[in-house]
């Protein structure tokens, strides 16, 4: 089954790019930039990651992304992580950035944007990944901050496809975002958001019917009430399922607890994604591999996270047939 996931066509829907910035790269970065920070190795970063809940994680999430400063710090964060997207057959990839996380420390939301762009364009030339760039607006601020933030990317419609919300969900409910998503939707931005993952099922419910969002970041606590799994089966509502990183922020105890299995079984839209890989651990072949090896699995359900992706993407119906030709077609032989 190892060889099987290794090789297999994947899609990636729920990445913080910031999440992406490895140990080494944020070493090269401060000393290039003389941004002093508070570790004397990659090692004793790494050694730092160990949280027991989501503000734990972004506590030191923040902490990291003061070492990127200029444009090309943004394109070099982007290009390593697609080279990790190269290596573990990632065909298609919708990316997430935090543009407050920036903006609020000084650096121009030009600078940034403009940098990642410029990576995913080359990645799409150099590497053949295909890509589609999400703003999230950051819920711990309030919606003014949103506003202001929503406003700064209207000149960047060409690069940008979607807004999202994210960061810490427990005391900052999707309602608090409801204007701005609004607003959002009318500039022509497409809506998701991280709902149901600390925060209660009902966040997910609020998060369809008052941001107006098309799929859901994680949603695993959906489990919890029978109406709302049955509307999103329906539906066919995405849910951009992070395994590892459920594990490392102790949303569930053992991969063994994970319900992403059942999940898929009961029907719904469920997709893997590694969210932010260098904080827990993991690119998407490890997130594959690590369901895999917790739960007993077909090749044909393994594939199905794929096809899911893909039917869960914001690629055109064409691209969307062709990746899933390529997906089967993959199976197909594999099995031969």
């Amino acid at each position: 089954m190892t060889s099987f996931i290794t090789g297999l066509p994947k899609v990636e829907l729920h990445l913080h790019i910031e999440g992406s910035l490895e140990p080494e790269l944020m070493f090269a970065l401060a000393e290039r930039n003389k941004i002093a920070i508070p570790f004397n190795s990659p090692d004793e970063v790494r050694a730092a990651y160990q949280f027991h809940n989501l503000q734990s994680f972004l506590d030191i999430y923040y902490q990291g992304a003061n070492v990127l400063i200029h444009e090309q710090d943004f394109y070099d964060l982007t290009w390593a992580y697609l080279l990790r997207c190269k290596a573990d057959h990632v065909v298609h990839t919708e990316i997430f950035f935090d543009p407050q996380t920036h903006t609020e420390r000084g650096i121009a939301f030009e600078t940034v944007v403009n940098g990642i762009h410029r990576a995913l364009e080359q990645g799409r030339k150099m590497l053949g990944i295909s890509s589609q760039l999400i703003m999230c607006f950051l819920r711990h601020l309030d919606q003014e901050s949103a506003f202001v933030t929503l406003n700064q990317a209207l000149a960047h419609k060409d690069k940008i496809v979607g807004v999202g919300l994210d960061s810490s969900e427990l005391g900052n409910p999707p309602e608090k975002f409801k204007a701005v998503f609004q607003q959002a939707l009318a500039e022509g931005f497409l809506t998701v958001a991280h709902a149901g993952e600390e925060g209660p099922s009902e966040n997910i419910t609020h998060t369809l019917d008052l941001l107006g969002a098309t799929r859901v970041d994680h949603g695993v606590r959906c489990v919890d009430d029978a109406v709302l799994v049955e509307r999103l089966v329906q539906a066919q509502v995405p849910l951009t399922v992070c395994p590892l990183s459920n594990l490392k922020l102790k949303v569930f105890e053992d991969m063994k607890d994970h319900n992403i299995v059942d999940l898929l079984r009961k029907g719904l839209c469920v997709t893997i994604n590694s969210d932010d890989p260098a904080y827990f651990g993991g690119y998407m072949t490890a997130n594959f591999q690590a369901v895999a090896d917790a739960h007993p699995m077909t090749q044909e359900e393994i594939a199905q996270f794929t096809l899911n992706a893909i039917q869960a993407s914001f690629i055109s119906v064409e691209e969307k047939q062709r990746l899933t030709r390529m997906t089967r077609d993959y199976l197909d032989n594999y099995q031969a």
